[in-house]
Parts: structure tokens; sequence; C-alpha cells
């Protein structure tokens, strides 16, 4: 795909209250080093690599954590800065406003900055299928089978075996007693 086909566009909001105070509003979850000797969105951009080069990468922050000890980072990216975080959907449909002011409609990678993916391999050969089926138009997202009941991810409910499969079902964070009956049916992902 040509640069104008596809974008990267990198979720980086949110101040990861739940890792305080380790994260704080000037050093968010996304800078710190956690896992090895980047930080968690540098390791979500280096795992792109060599499938999506720097310059088609877009960051979406907000303006207070731009400014804080990680914005060095940013600097080599397109970044959109929000005034104030919104969650996930308006960043995602910034995103796309502004690719669609710039003339052009890609095929647009949304990750979040802090996930932990170790397989990079089998990561690159799912997100080239992923990319496939959406330059033909389908909305694709991914989801992992849930070790546990957990209600503050979403869940999902595809059909057929490996690969890309139609979604039958998709619950929004789903109280306890639902969270368990998904995990024990084995039908359904996980959705963060």
């Amino acid at each position: 795909m040509s640069q104008d086909e596809l974008r990267a566009v990198i979720l980086a909001g949110g101040s990861g209250t739940r890792l305080w105070p380790l994260s704080r509003l000037q050093s968010p979850k996304q800078f710190l080093k956690l896992t090895g000797s980047e930080s968690l969105l540098e390791a979500t951009i280096t795992r792109l690599s060599p499938l999506v080069d720097d310059s088609q990468v877009v960051i979406v922050t907000s303006e207070d954590l731009a400014t804080g000890e990680g914005f060095h980072i940013l600097k080599r990216f397109q970044a959109i800065l929000e005034p104030a975080g919104r969650n996930t959907a308006p960043a995602i449909g910034v995103a796309a406003l502004q690719c669609a002011l710039q003339g052009i409609d890609p095929v647009m990678i949304v990750l979040p900055a802090d996930h932990l993916i170790r397989d990079i391999p089998a990561f690159h050969e799912c997100l080239r299928l992923a990319i496939d089926a959406a330059s033909e138009g389908r909305l694709v997202t991914f989801g992992i089978y849930p070790t546990s009941p957990e209600t503050g991810f979403g869940y999902i409910r595809a059909t057929g075996g490996k690969g890309v499969q139609p979604v039958r079902e998709f619950r929004e964070k789903p109280d306890r007693k639902t969270a368990e009956a998904f995990v024990a049916s084995g039908e359904y992902f996980w959705n963060s």
C-alpha cells in the first residue's frame, strides 16, 4: 500500500490513573518503560515496522499529555492534540476527519498505545489479514480469548474459525455474571 492508502492511528490518551504513582499527568502510562527499554508508545510504533512507515503514523493525545516528560517521542510523528480527552470514538473520528481534510481515504489501523504484544510475527500476520480485509471495505477489530471474566472490556462473538470472521454480537462492558457466562461459553473474545 502507498503512504496515502494506510495510516496507523495510535491512541495515546489517558493518564493511566490505575498505575499511579508511576503514571501521572506529566508522565502518563504510554510514556513509561514498563516492559523493556522502550516506552509503551515506542513499543507500539516499533512493532508496526516494517508494515507501516513512520510517515504513516498519527498519534492522538491530549494537549496536557503532549507537554509531559515523554513529549520528545511525538516530535517525529504526525500528532493530533486534543484540547480535552473525549475517549476512543472521538479520537478515531478526529483522525478520520484529518484524513478527509487532506483528501485521502486510507485504511486506518487504530491501536492503543498501552498494549503488550509479545509475538510480533503473529501480530504482523494478523495485521496483514486485517489490512487486506479493510481495503475491501470491511470494518475489522481484533479480539483475544478471555482468561477470566472482566467487566472493563467489550466482548465479541464471532462466526467461524480462525482468520477474519464476521461478528455476530458485540457487548460493551457487561456485568460480572454476564462476563462469567461469556468466558464459560468459549465463544467470546475480549475487545479492549
